[in-house]
């Protein structure tokens, strides 16, 4: 099952709150609110539960025990540009979360390559061995 997830399936699941930010703005930092927090209601966007585990791992503590993703940005001095960063910021963090690491397949040595192995060890070893000290016999 491919999850795809892009911008107009989270409309239904985000709650958008804008804040007063630091950062860039100078004074008029202080008077507007132009910092923006979304929460992602993520039961809400229908992921498969691998996808879900995977996302609670990436998010870490941008995810609530409730299963709600907070993530606030106040990057940028307008309210449009830390929208817009908020919901690439979701987006691209659903996506790590969709990505799978390739099945890796145990395998072993074969019967040839253990007796190399054991081949240039004993030749490494004789090698060690000869830079002992001198002795007189």
């Amino acid at each position: 099952m491919a999850d795809v997830i892009d911008a107009s399936l989270l409309e239904g699941a985000i709650e958008e709150k804008f804040l007063a930010a630091s950062g860039p703005g100078g004074q008029n930092v202080n008077k507007v609110a132009t910092a923006c927090q979304l929460r992602v209601d993520i039961f809400a966007l229908g992921l498969h539960p691998e996808t879900y585990r995977r996302l609670r791992l990436v998010a870490g503590s941008r995810m609530t025990a409730a299963g709600v993703l907070v993530i606030t940005a106040r990057r940028f001095r307008t309210q449009e540009a830390n929208r817009a960063d908020a919901r690439d910021r979701v987006l691209e963090l659903i996506a790590q979360a969709q990505h799978r690491d390739a099945h890796r397949v145990k395998t072993k040595p074969s019967r040839a390559a253990k007796a190399r192995r054991v081949d240039t060890k004993k030749v490494r070893s004789s090698v060690k061995a000869g830079r002992g000290r001198v002795r007189e016999d």
